[in-house]
């Protein structure tokens, strides 16, 4: 085999498929992994232009100088051991990407250990799962500009490809920005999968439990939202899944699979840093606690038998009320963005990532499990205005809020009163309240803190902080 173009570190799916991926477009790949198995299935899918090593010296021989090395290994302690094992061999100049989810404060601890001794580091989110690695998927680097530019022809190559309004096509990869930019980027990415999810799963909840839907009437739906304002990856593929049959009931295989929802840590980590940052984001946190409460089933049994509720009724119109909740999840889906391109402002003022967001958006229309229509709003949103504060202050998406406010109301009324917990469409809703709101009862939390922890308060009618003695006052 000739020299590699770039070399991959652990050869499970994601690797194996997005070497596969560079091979197709032209370039040669070097992998390496401990495990036999995963090398084989790299050689005998990789056709010479994808070979498979167990032997590092081996692997090291193979590739162009300055080495270019991707590591896709599972975040957090493999990824240290990965860049343990390769330092002794890497030369200045040589660059180590990390293509995993790791945290961001990781990603920049490790730059800076690198940088110290002239290695070349890059943060590269990487989304799209199986068939975006091999197909095209989003890829979100973030670190050394530099090093970026070593990379750059093999990542445009193999990312999505989205077409623009005059016929060509973007591929879905940009230079986020630097230190853990990357890494950052991605976990709010996904966060705000995890709030899409969540209000896909409610809908489910209230359309299924509540209305009584099948699945076969619930895929009709599905099926017919994705050709409108809702067509994403995760609305086709939940489409998919009503349709599919267990082989061994014969039941909608949705109906015998377990009610606990497992997680990563991105959406956490989300959540953390938002609350870190002081940007709201309450769906993604609503997101991440129902998955939390899902993990509760042996209690959630236990108190399903001890605790009382409604029992589900609905008479109205099933056709309207489904229009209703079309309308209700967009509008849900543009607050829950507008949160998470708020924890993406915060950091870009707090850690200096200087990040273009329409550039974001536009690289999360192809590829990324949050892949939708409705990203092309966004990248014109903020093409009318890069400084946007909220998306909700864009004539088009925040009107299309307001406008379908009432239909929000109604299903978050709807199953409120029957018993079926909606807290993403619910944190939605008081989030939007809460923004247009001009004034809001933070007033009384101030005199509050100020009673108890003299903790001072400003007021509305001169400049100053204030202090009032509340016990001395009350007792006039």
């Amino acid at each position: 085999m000739q020299k590699a173009d770039i070399g991959i570190v652990g050869l499970g799916v994601m690797g194996r498929m997005l070497a596969l991926n560079m091979a197709r477009n032209g370039f040669r790949v070097a992998g390496y992994d401990l495990d036999e198995d995963k090398v084989m299935a790299l050689n005998v899918a990789g056709g010479g232009k994808a070979v498979g090593y167990q032997i590092l010296g081996d692997f090291f021989s193979l590739l162009e100088r300055p080495r270019k090395i991707l590591m896709m290994v599972p975040a957090g302690k493999p990824v240290d051991a990965v860049i343990a094992g390769l330092r002794p061999a890497l030369d200045r100049g040589d660059l180590l990407i990390d293509g995993g989810n790791s945290h961001f404060r990781d990603t920049e601890r490790r730059l800076a250990a690198l940088e110290a001794d002239g290695i070349r580091y890059l943060g590269m989110g990487v989304s799209g799962g199986e068939y975006g690695a091999l197909w095209g998927p989003s890829v979100m680097p973030g670190g050394d500009p530099k090093a970026w530019s070593l990379v750059r022809p093999i990542f445009e190559a193999i990312a999505a490809k989205v077409p623009e309004p005059d016929g060509t096509l973007s591929p879905c990869v940009a230079y986020i920005g630097p230190q853990g930019a990357g890494h950052f980027v991605k976990m709010v990415h996904n966060g705000i999968e995890y709030g899409d999810m969540q209000l896909i799963a409610e809908t489910y909840d209230v359309l299924h439990r509540g209305l009584g839907l099948s699945a076969l009437q619930l895929h009709d739906i599905f099926a017919r939202w994705n050709t409108g304002d809702l067509q994403s990856y995760l609305i086709e593929i939940t489409r998919d899944i009503f349709a599919t049959l267990d082989e061994e009931t014969g039941k909608p295989l949705v109906d015998v699979i377990l009610d606990e929802a497992e997680h990563k840590g991105t959406g956490k980590w989300t959540t953390q840093s938002a609350l870190d940052l002081g940007a709201a984001a309450p769906m993604i946190s609503a997101a991440v606690e129902a998955r939390m409460l899902s993990a509760y089933k042996a209690e959630r049994v236990r108190a399903s038998k001890f605790l009382s509720g409604p029992t589900p009724t609905f008479d109205g119109d099933v056709d309207t009320f489904v229009n209703t909740i079309e309308r209700a999840m967009y509008a849900a889906k543009i607050c829950s963005y507008a949160q998470g391109f708020g924890v993406l402002r915060a950091a870009s003022e707090e850690y200096d990532y200087d990040l273009n967001y329409g550039e974001i958006a536009k690289i999360w229309r192809g590829g990324c499990i949050i892949r939708a229509q409705f990203l092309n709003k966004i990248t014109a949103a903020f093409a009318r205005d890069a400084n946007l504060p909220n998306l909700l202050l864009d004539a088009d998406l925040g009107k299309a809020v307001e406008a379908r406010q009432d239909a929000l109301r109604q299903v978050i009324c709807y199953a409120t009163a029957n018993g079926v917990p909606v807290p993403a469409f619910s944190s939605a809703l008081a989030y939007f309240d809460a923004y247009r709101s001009e004034r809001l009862p933070a007033n009384l939390l101030q005199s509050q803190r100020d009673y108890f922890g003299a903790h001072t308060y400003r007021r509305i009618d001169r400049a100053g902080t204030f202090h009032t003695d509340w016990a001395k006052m009350g007792q006039k």
